[in-house]
């Protein structure tokens, strides 16, 4: 199991309670976003494309944490930029502690393993590394060489040091799904507590734009991905990676993974920049969501699946219903299908779990351009 058992109550009662008070649209995951600034410059990142001005500014630790107050979520995810870049991440680490906040600290794990006696192993942090794959995967993907072994190496120097750590993979077209499930096994074998997994987003921002999936080819390259799946460990809902499969329909829910960041709260979500509010309320009433996600028709929505929209509804959907309940309990204790059978063009039925269809061949294995190194790197 991915997921510590003290984070899952939590989770369950704060969603149960938002339930049985009738509320339908609440947050689940704050996307705090202290910086913009980077010491890399990834393909298929649409985040740090600012002026020199903005990769220098940073929130505060008071930004933070009155942010955290504002949304009330139970889980807070710090990406950036690269956090560790932050000069006051220890501080705003440890009052989100002590708020008891579940924290995922996302980081390229470059400066990790020299900032680890910086930080105090706790049940409410967990350090979520990028790996998007094998090594040459990797270095490929974040567009410079030896970062997979320098990740490697501090994910087994945290570990030693009794953190929690997951693995943060973005899955684009081009690779070969047998070194991916290589490199879950690989994943496993350094020690980590679990890995989320995700398509990517087709940022507009993004370098390489050639290299993003269509959403029937998600669920495809999914397929070959986890069917038959080995002894892995996700640090994600079940019934998000059955999704990814197109074996449970979900709708996105946009509002789940509200982002704050140097600009205010983002409209609508994390992956979709059209403006910003003062306030959290402000966010939650000014928003018309039903122009967002897939069931919208809104074409900047037709192909994304990512965690940050999708597994806030797979957790809504474990709570909202017996059928959403008793599917959960059946892949944690049972596990998943061995094999997806439905024809991906199929509608999917909701709130079932969907049992027939083949897979595609692989693709070819993915060879980005190279992109230039961000101005600011220290």
């Amino acid at each position: 199991m991915g997921v510590p058992v003290s984070q899952m109550w939590t989770v369950a009662s704060y969603v149960l309670k938002k339930r049985l008070s009738g509320q339908k649209r609440y947050p689940l995951v704050l996307m705090l976003e202290p910086l913009f600034r980077c010491n890399l410059a990834c393909a298929g990142c649409g985040k740090i494309q600012h002026p020199v001005e903005t990769l220098r500014r940073h929130l505060t630790p008071e930004q933070c944490f009155q942010a955290v107050e504002e949304c009330g979520a139970p889980i807070v995810s710090i990406p950036g930029g690269e956090p560790l870049l932050h000069p006051q991440i220890n501080e705003i680490v440890e009052g989100l502690v002590a708020r008891k906040k579940y924290i995922y600290l996302c980081t390229n794990a470059l400066k990790l393993e020299k900032a680890l006696p910086s930080f105090t192993p706790s049940k409410y942090l967990s350090f979520s590394v990028h790996m998007d794959g094998p090594r040459e995967e990797h270095d490929a993907a974040v567009c410079r060489e030896g970062t997979y072994d320098i990740a490697a190496q501090a994910i087994k120097a945290a570990v030693a040091r009794g953190f929690r750590v997951t693995t943060n993979t973005t899955i684009y077209d081009g690779v070969q799904p047998e070194r991916i499930r290589d490199f879950f096994d690989d994943m496993m074998q350094l020690g980590v507590e679990g890995m989320m997994i995700s398509p990517g987003y087709r940022y507009e921002k993004a370098p390489d734009q050639d290299h993003f999936l269509a959403r029937n080819e998600t669920k495809t390259l999914f397929r070959q991905l986890l069917d038959h799946a080995r002894n892995w460990r996700f640090n994600q809902s079940p019934l998000f990676l059955e999704f990814l499969k197109g074996n449970y329909q979900l709708e996105c829910t946009p509002w789940g993974n509200p982002t704050y960041n140097l600009f205010g709260w983002q409209k609508p979500c994390y992956l979709m920049d059209e403006g910003y509010c003062e306030s959290f309320d402000e966010l939650m009433s000014s928003v018309a969501w039903e122009n967002y996600g897939c069931a919208s028709g809104n074409p900047k929505c037709a192909d994304c699946m990512v965690h940050s929209g999708y597994e806030p509804s797979a957790v809504d959907a474990t709570f909202g219903s017996l059928s959403g309940f008793w599917n959960t309990v059946k892949l944690t204790l049972l596990g998943p299908p061995k094999e997806s059978k439905l024809p991906l063009a199929s509608p999917a039925a909701g709130g079932k779990l969907r049992q027939d269809g083949p897979s595609a061949k692989p693709s070819p294995t993915l060879r980005p351009d190279d992109i230039p190194l961000p101005l600011i790197q220290d």
